[in-house]
């Protein structure tokens, strides 16, 4: 179905394109259309000039590919000069081909400011597409290898473009979103970030005499991980006070790229030592009264 309607739309552009050009050659709008050359030579050179070109483009996108800058602002700019020459490319072998095979550019151009300035109209999302693509790396408002936060999605990003940025998060899901959408952005990586755990224990706990050894047991947890925490986590106090247990907070602080990491870490550690010093973790229970 879809290949019908792609072929009934060709079929109607073909059609609208003969009339208004039978129209404007009626009223004078339109000139003949120029005679092509179709020598061997033509395109022969035709031929060429487009290989070297997409030679040239394939060898500057390969020593581009080579460097592996640190700085994620680097990689970002890399990334748009391979986008930008890309386009540029296509373009500049159009020009090329069509002069050689003897077609007027200039009027080519001149037709498609029209043209352009009607489409304009209609792709409207895809100008603003561009125009904030540009702004975004401009301002630097983040990179490719930034971790952020935008309409409920997080994840680094992987690839921006004039049009579109990339975002993967932690399973491997990738979501392509137009720059025109990228709005209320949180750049994680910019700072560090809390890994929180919440740890409940029994109401008949004496609170008063565990938190006198949370300092000691805190303290191990990081000098077994200070690959992981940049500082030993702290106990923040009663976070809840739930139906069957009093819930306690710890916070880790660790690097954007660890905060999922951090959390499990410090309920892993949180539940061993816990149970050394003899909390167990409280489960649902329900209390009858009867009269």
């Amino acid at each position: 179905m879809k290949k019908h309607k792609m072929l009934f739309r060709a079929i109607a552009c073909a059609l609208i394109a003969l009339l208004v050009y039978l129209i404007g050659r009626k009223i004078g709008w339109v000139e003949e259309i120029p005679k092509i050359s179709w020598n061997p030579k033509a395109i022969a050179k035709s031929v060429m000039i487009l290989f070297v070109l997409f030679a040239t483009e394939g060898l500057i996108g390969y020593v581009l590919s080579l460097l592996k800058p640190k700085r994620n602002r680097t990689r970002t700019l890399i990334a748009l000069i391979r986008n930008v020459l890309r386009y540029a490319v296509i373009l500049i072998s159009i020009c090329v081909v069509l002069t050689i095979i003897n077609v007027d550019i200039v009027t080519i151009l001149a037709g498609l400011g029209i043209i352009a300035l009607i489409i304009g109209f209609g792709a409207e999302s895809l100008i603003a597409d561009v125009v904030t693509g540009m702004f975004i790396l401009i301002d630097n408002q983040y990179n490719i290898g930034d971790i952020i936060e935008v309409n409920g999605f997080r994840g680094p990003v992987t690839d921006i473009s004039v049009r579109t940025t990339v975002l993967t998060d932690p399973g491997g899901n990738i979501k392509i979103i137009n720059n025109s959408d990228m709005k209320n952005i949180l750049n994680r990586s910019d700072n560090s970030s809390k890994a929180i755990a919440v740890f409940p224990i029994p109401y008949e706990t004496d609170l008063a005499a565990l938190e006198e050894k949370f300092p000691a047991m805190l303290r191990e947890i990081y000098e077994a991980h200070t690959d992981l925490f940049k500082a030993e986590p702290v106990y923040l106090g009663v976070d809840e006070l739930g139906d069957s247990a009093v819930m306690l907070k710890f916070l880790g602080e660790v690097n954007e790229t660890d905060i999922y990491t951090g959390g499990r870490v410090l309920n892993h550690d949180l539940f061993l030592a816990m149970r050394k010093l003899g909390v167990e973790v409280p489960f649902p229970q329900i209390d009858v009264h009867q009269k």
